[in-house]
């Protein structure tokens, strides 16, 4: 399969995919950690946009998140900020499921669903092998919802118990392997 995991810099779901035999590129609009010939530094809407309806054949979205999430309402409710993250998330859906067969769109939990009028399957990292909680929404086009593959007990808040610095707000957003790997098992 052609697999596009988009605003993804860290290509854990993309390796994921990789590992299983699977062409697969990450998009971001930063340079990736992992390895370069797999990866689009460009804006994703672009991306799809260039190339063919049904080229892709699952495309996977992870647009950030942060004025989205409930966990930022003191600090985004109301403002531009949100407003605009709402809409270009809302764009980037539109585009994605017009483009492809199988869509999957990752979010925390927060004022995305409503906009996209999506109920979305909810998520736990300790579903799939990591003892923490980080809440995640996933939006699924004509695709299954992930079934857990690993309930683990030791449920702790790392993600949200996390000291600032330069690199928290990526070090946060980052999936999780197990997560990862569910992913290319179960929809690929």
């Amino acid at each position: 399969m052609r697999v596009l995991v988009g605003c993804e810099e860290s290509q854990v779901v993309t390796k994921a995919f990789r590992e299983r035999g699977h062409e697969a590129y990450s998009c971001d609009l930063v340079e990736t950690r992992g390895n370069p010939d797999w990866h689009f530094k460009d804006d994703i809407l672009d991306v799809i946009r260039s190339h063919s309806d049904n080229f892709w054949d699952l495309i996977i979205l992870h647009p950030p998140c942060t004025a989205l999430a409930v966990s930022g309402n003191r600090h985004y409710a109301g403002t531009e900020e949100r407003i605009i993250a709402k809409s270009w998330t809302c764009m980037l859906w539109d585009e994605a499921v017009s483009k492809c067969e199988r869509v999957a769109l990752e979010n925390p939990v927060g004022v995305l669903w409503r906009a996209l009028g999506i109920k979305p399957q909810y998520i736990q990292p300790w579903q799939f092998g990591h003892g923490e909680t980080k809440k995640t929404g996933l939006a699924l086009h004509n695709l299954p919802e992930l079934v857990p593959t690993n309930i683990v007990e030791g449920r702790e808040q790392r993600i949200w118990k996390m000291a600032p610095s330069k690199t928290r707000s990526r070090d946060r957003s980052e999936t999780y392997q197990g997560i990862a790997k569910a992913m290319a098992e179960q929809w690929g």
